[in-house]
C-alpha cells in the first residue's frame, strides 16, 4: 500500500515522523520501566500509580493541549517563508504554560486526597497516591514548557532536537527512579514517592535542554526577542483553548473511566494500568505520525496549497495504519507473554489477556483517528476536534461504560469492546469531517 505514494512523500512523512515516534517510543519505555519497578511494589502501588497518574495527565492536559496553537501558527509562518519570526508563537506559548501552571500545580497539591478518595475506595491506594503524585505535580510547569517546545519542533522541521531531549529525559528518569525508590547510592529508599520526584526532577532536566538548544538553533528566529502581537497571540488563544479543553475533557474521561474501574474492582485496576501502558506502543506511534500530518498540514495551508493539506492527512493516515498493524500484532497472538513481566499475580494477569487482544484489533482505527484529529489541529480548526472528541467520550463512551460495568457487570472485556467501537464510529466522523473541507478556512 505505501507505493501509492512518491519516495519524496514517503520521505516527508519518515522524516517528520520518525524521530517524534522514536521520542514517543522512549516515553513507553519509561512508563513500562516505571510499571514494572512499581510492580514490584505490589498491586496496590500498581492501582495508585494509575489512579494517580491520570489525576496528573488531567492536571497538566489543558496547557499540553495549548501547545498545538504554537506548532499550527509555527508552521503556517514557516510555509508562508517567515523564517526570521517563526519561534516567536514559541516563546508566547511558553509564557501561557508558565502562567497556566504555576497556579495550578499549588491548587492540585492542595486536593490531592480528595481527587484520588473520587477514584479509589481503598484507602491504602489513596494514600500511596498521594504521596507520589504531590511530589509528581511539582514538575507540572515543566511538562507545559515542554509541550510547547515540542510543538515548536515539529512545526520547523527540527523534530529530532525533540526526540534526542526525550531520550536524555526518560534516561535520566529511569536512573532517578533506581536511586530513589529502592534507596541506591546512599539515597533513601522512597518507595513509590521516589518515582514521584524522580519523574519531577527528570522533566526539568528536560526542560533545561530544550531552552538550550532553542537558543542555539532559534535566535535567528526569535526566540526569546519578543512576544507574538496581540492579534497573533488572540489567534494563537483561539486554536490553543479549544485544543487545551479538549485535551482537559479528553484526561478527564479517562480519569473518569478508573473511576469506573475502582468499582469493578482493584485487580481491574492494576490490569488496565497496565493495559494503557502496552497499548502505547502502538498509540504513541500513531500519536507520532499525528503530530507529522499537522505539520504537513500546517505547512501547506501557509503555502496556500489548499489541496496538498487535504491530500497530506490521507497519506499519513496509510503509512500510520500500515504501521501500527503491525505493532499490534504480537498483542494479537502473544498476549499473555507480553503481560507476564508486568502483572505477576495470575489472576490479575488473565483478567487483561482479552482485553489487550481486543485493543490489538483496534488499534488501526485509533492511528487513524488520531492522524485525522491531528490534522484538524494543524489547520487550526479546534473546535471541531473539541465538540467530536467530546461527543464520542462524554456522550457516549463513558456512559455506556458505567453501564456495562458496574451496573452490568459484564467486566473488563466488555468495557475494552466498548471502548473499541466507540473509536471506530470517531473515524468516520473525523473523515467524514476532513472530506467537507470547512477546516481549511480557518485563517492563522
Amino acid at each position: 500500500m505505501l507505493n501509492r505514494l512518491t519516495r519524496e512523500q514517503r520521505r516527508r512523512i519518515f522524516g517528520l515522523a520518525l524521530p517524534i515516534i522514536g521520542a514517543m517510543g522512549s516515553q513507553n519505555v519509561i512508563n513500562l520501566v516505571d510499571t514494572a519497578m512499581v510492580g514490584s511494589l505490589g498491586d496496590k502501588a500498581l492501582a495508585a500509580v494509575g489512579v494517580s497518574s491520570f489525576v496528573s495527565f488531567v492536571a497538566v492536559s489543558f496547557v499540553m493541549g495549548m501547545s498545538s496553537g504554537v506548532q499550527a501558527m509555527c508552521a503556517r509562518w514557516r510555509g508562508a517563508g517567515r523564517d526570521d519570526e517563526v519561534a516567536v508563537p514559541l516563546n508566547g506559548g511558553l509564557l501561557m504554560a508558565v502562567a497556566i501552571t504555576l497556579p495550578l500545580s499549588a491548587a492540585v497539591i492542595t486536593v490531592v486526597p480528595s481527587l484520588l478518595s473520587m477514584l479509589s475506595p481503598e484507602p491504602e491506594v489513596v494514600a500511596l497516591g498521594s504521596a507520589y503524585l504531590r511530589l509528581r505535580v511539582l514538575g507540572m510547569t515543566a511538562v507545559g514548557m515542554n509541550f510547547a517546545f515540542r510543538g515548536y519542533w515539529n512545526a520547523v522541521d527540527m523534530s529530532r532536537l525533540y526526540m534526542v531531549t526525550l531520550l536524555g529525559m526518560h534516561a535520566s528518569n529511569i536512573f532517578l527512579n533506581w536511586v530513589l525508590i529502592y534507596g541506591h547510592l546512599g539515597a533513601p529508599a522512597l518507595g513509590l514517592s521516589g518515582a514521584g520526584l524522580a519523574n519531577a526532577i527528570s522533566t526539568y532536566l528536560g526542560s533545561a535542554l530544550y531552552f538550550a538548544l532553542a537558543w542555539k538553533h532559534g535566535r535567528g528566529a526569535g526566540f526569546l526577542q519578543r512576544l507574538p502581537s496581540r492579534e497573533a497571540m488572540r489567534t494563537m488563544l483561539a486554536m490553543s483553548l479549544p485544543a487545551g479543553l479538549q485535551q482537559f475533557l479528553f484526561a478527564a474521561g479517562m480519569m473518569a473511566l478508573f473511576g469506573i474501574l475502582s468499582r469493578v474492582g482493584t485487580a481491574e485496576v492494576a490490569a488496565a494500568n497496565v493495559l494503557f501502558n502496552i497499548m502505547l506502543v502502538t498509540i504513541l506511534p500513531s500519536i507520532g505520525f499525528g503530530l507529522a500530518a499537522a505539520t504537513l498540514v500546517g505547512q501547506a495551508l501557509g503555502a496556500r496549497e489548499r489541496r496538498e493539506a487535504s491530500r497530506w492527512a490521507w497519506r499519513v493516515s496509510l503509512v500510520a495504519v500500515v504501521v501500527v498493524v503491525l505493532i499490534s500484532l504480537p498483542g494479537l497472538v502473544a498476549p499473555d507473554l507480553i503481560l507476564k513481566p508486568f502483572l505477576r499475580d495470575a489472576g490479575t494477569r488473565a483478567l487483561a489477556v482479552w482485553p489487550l487482544r481486543i485493543a490489538a484489533v483496534f488499534a488501526p482505527f485509533e492511528s487513524l483517528a488520531a492522524v485525522l484529529m491531528s490534522a484538524h489541529l494543524g489547520a487550526g480548526s479546534a473546535r471541531r476536534v473539541l465538540l467530536i472528541s467530546v461527543i464520542s467520550q462524554w456522550g457516549l463512551f463513558l456512559p455506556l461504560a458505567w453501564l456495562v460495568g458496574p451496573v452490568l457487570g459484564l467486566g473488563l472485556v466488555a468495557i475494552w469492546l466498548l471502548q473499541g467501537v466507540c473509536r471506530m464510529l470517531t473515524v468516520v466522523v473525523f473523515a467524514w469531517s476532513w472530506r467537507q473541507g470547512r477546516w481549511a478556512e480557518v485563517a492563522v
